[in-house]
C-alpha cells in the first residue's frame, strides 16, 4: 500500500467513524421523537377522558404556535368567505 492508499484509508475510516455518530444520533433522536409522541397521546387520552374535545385542543396548540396578525388576518378573511357564501 502507497502513500496515498493510505491517506484513503484514513480518510475513508474517520468518514465511516463520523458517519457512524450521525447515523447513531439520529437513531436516538428518532428513538426520542417516538417516545414524544407516546406521551403527547397519552396527554390527549387523559384530556379527552375529562370531556375535552382533542380535535379543538390540535387546533389550540397550533393556534398557540402561530403570530397573532397571521391568525386575525386568516380569521377576516374567513369571515369574509363566509359571508360571500350566506354561511
Amino acid at each position: 500500500m502507497d502513500v496515498t492508499d493510505q491517506e484513503q484509508s484514513d480518510s475513508y475510516r474517520v468518514t465511516a467513524g463520523e458517519l457512524r455518530q450521525f447515523v447513531e444520533r439520529l437513531e436516538r433522536l428518532d428513538s426520542e421523537k417516538k417516545d414524544l409522541a407516546e406521551q403527547m397521546k397519552e396527554v390527549m387520552a387523559e384530556a379527552k377522558g375529562r370531556g375535552y374535545d382533542t380535535k379543538v385542543i390540535r387546533k389550540l396548540v397550533a393556534l398557540r404556535k402561530r403570530d397573532k396578525d397571521d391568525i386575525a388576518e386568516e380569521e377576516a378573511v374567513l369571515e369574509m368567505y363566509k359571508e360571500a357564501l350566506g354561511m
